[in-house]
């Protein structure tokens, strides 16, 4: 077996710098060499495997599809690495992660599986709570935090979307008495609600997704009321009436067709992002983080693809 590196092993450093920072300039700080020596031996690598791993979009810097790959294959590859030295030293392998109840519940918890699949050498540990923690103060690694549209954006990188819409049932969608082809079709039917606060303010209700579509509101056929959201899709998925769904906490629900979205895109309110926050904690410890935070952004994607069919 050959085991010589079809590639130089420096190159692969430098490329998976620049891939983490998407910016050859902060690739080259980074490294302690100049942005014209990153960009060369950026050109060097790609000639040698023969197709391109950046390129510019609107100014920023972005990974082609070959890029992608080789960055999760080098990131991957950079665990196993430490996990070996981690070993050898004794070292614990373990992450903490927090996000909110929901997400935590109907998006992260579900796809952790294929985390722990791809990295069986790390335990995670899932904090979830509706709180803003202090990641120091409560040991916390990586945080999936939220930012509405407009306001205060945490100390991290974006991760995802936020989006709310209508949600049921296909067959209730499609039942011929009452068929939810418009927003006035909703008259017809129970009005399922996330009846909470978030941080001394009510969730997001059905009268603000009304005036976020610009639709008059009417009085249902009749209203349930929840105190916690996986309850509201509970309800949903037994067929109970309409909820407001959110993503990407029901992309799982929306891909399996348990749920749909009888108004598409039409019904879609956008609220803001949900940002990936590291923690001194995790950017003290390597690859560890970087493999956790390249596995949720491979899981956005995938949900990407997957809804897009």
């Amino acid at each position: 077996m050959n085991t010589t590196p079809r590639v130089s092993l420096h190159l692969v450093r430098g490329f998976w710098v620049a891939a983490r920072q998407l910016s050859f300039t902060k690739a080259a700080a980074e490294l302690f060499v100049t942005q014209s020596a990153v960009s060369r031996e950026i050109k060097k690598l790609e000639e040698q495997l023969g197709q391109p791993l950046f390129r510019r979009v609107n100014r920023t810097l972005q990974l082609t599809q070959a890029g992608e790959e080789l960055y999760r294959a080098v990131s991957e590859a950079l665990v196993l690495i430490d996990a070996a030295t981690d070993r050898l030293a004794g070292v614990e392998r373990s992450l903490t992660v927090t996000t909110t109840i929901p997400l935590a519940s109907l998006w992260l918890v579900p796809r952790l599986p294929r985390f722990t699949q791809q990295h069986p050498e790390l335990d995670v540990r899932i904090v979830a709570s509706n709180d803003v923690l202090d990641l120091v103060q409560a040991q916390v690694d990586i945080a999936i935090r939220y930012a509405s549209l407009g306001g205060a954006t945490p100390l991290g990188k974006p991760l995802v979307g936020y989006s709310t819409f209508p949600v049921c049932t296909p067959a209730l969608m499609r039942d011929p008495a009452r068929p939810l082809r418009t927003f006035a079709d909703l008259a017809q039917h129970v009005l399922l609600e996330f009846e909470t606060t978030v941080h001394g303010r009510p969730w997001y209700d059905w009268e603000q997704w009304f005036s976020a579509v610009k639709t008059a509101k009417f009085k249902p056929a009749g209203r349930q009321r929840f105190s916690h959201y996986d309850q509201v899709v509970e309800a949903a998925l037994a067929g109970s009436g309409v909820a407001i769904g959110k993503r990407p906490h029901l992309n799982g629900k929306l891909q399996a067709g348990t749920l749909c979205a009888p108004f598409g895109t039409d019904g879609v309110a956008t609220l803001g992002s949900f940002y990936v926050v590291v923690a001194p904690s995790a950017t003290g410890r390597g690859a560890v983080g970087e493999a956790f935070v390249a596995w949720l952004r491979s899981e956005v994607r995938r949900d990407e693809r997957a809804l897009a069919k």
